[in-house]
């Protein structure tokens, strides 16, 4: 064989080597991320055992491609108090997601959007049970806020509704 054609066939196998690896490299990178997405998806709700409006709003978070666990307490004070919920900031139902508390009726696109920007907060929250809200759909709909909670308790609006 000439040196041409060795040549030639070191560098086709270079080629070869280089799309390979390529190819594994993206191949593990998205996986990642894939996971890191979905992991992101799961939320636990904790939550009265009677209570309609939870129930509608752990459908709202499946209908919106949330993978939702549940469980059920009749006293949720210990809950809000381990994941930082201060009274005035409190509605029925309780969950979390990643770092963060989610607090009463906050809609899907919020908690898409929060996960997506990923501030250095703990929590939103929709206190008490704004007519309109996901989970409270009815005859009416109220204006409401959607309320970030900082690392010192302190709320700004997050988005308006």
């Amino acid at each position: 064989m000439s040196n041409k054609i060795k040549q030639r066939i070191k560098m086709v196998l270079s080629v070869v080597a280089v799309l390979v690896i390529s190819i594994y490299i993206g191949f593990n990178l998205s996986s990642k991320n894939a996971v890191a997405e979905t992991d992101m998806k799961d939320i636990m709700v904790y939550k009265s055992p009677t209570c309609g409006c939870c129930k509608k709003w752990v459908s709202h978070l499946r209908k919106e491609g949330f993978t939702v666990k549940t469980k059920n307490y009749r006293d949720m004070k210990p809950i809000k108090k381990t994941l930082g919920v201060q009274s005035q900031f409190q509605s029925c139902h309780t969950a979390k997601v990643g770092k963060y508390f989610i607090e009463g009726h906050v809609s899907a696109s919020d908690i898409k959007k929060l996960l997506k920007e990923k501030p250095d907060i703990k929590g939103l929250t929709v206190p008490g049970m704004p007519m309109g809200s996901p989970g409270m759909e009815g005859h009416r709909k109220d204006k409401y806020d959607v309320l970030a909670i900082d690392k010192n308790d302190n709320a700004t609006v997050y988005t308006k509704h």
